[in-house]
């Protein structure tokens, strides 16, 4: 029986799913406001995302810092690339930037959800 280790495991998740969310907690119950913000840009934006658990599986909550060299969870994974923590997907999220990157990856979300996040932050 072979063992797969948490960074082979990780990779296989970042790039059998279009978009993952490694998170504390589910997307339907997020553990901290951290991944409960980056969950609910996602949800609100109707993305198709996979979520994580990192607080499930210690290998995985340390493996993933390592396989992003990124501290901090959650973490946004757009068709295998590391997008980045909440700040980030936040920033992007206002000044629109994740609304390019699902457009130049092909993702489907819904832009008038992304206005209405946009128009409520201004």
């Amino acid at each position: 029986m072979t063992t797969t280790t948490a960074t082979e495991q990780i990779r296989e998740t970042v790039t059998s799913n279009d978009v993952v969310l490694y998170m504390k907690g589910t997307k339907a119950m997020p553990q901290c406001g951290f991944s409960s913000r980056v969950a609910g840009v996602l949800n609100f934006m109707g993305v198709d995302y996979a979520d994580v658990n990192v607080l499930a599986d210690a290998d995985i909550r340390q493996g993933i810092k390592d396989y992003s060299d990124w501290p901090t969870i959650p973490q946004l994974y757009v068709k295998g690339e590391f997008v980045g923590g909440c700040d980030i997907v936040t920033e992007m999220t206002l000044s629109g930037e994740l609304d390019q990157l699902f457009e130049a990856k092909g993702i489907a979300y819904d832009k008038d959800a992304a206005e209405k996040i946009r128009a409520a932050n201004a």
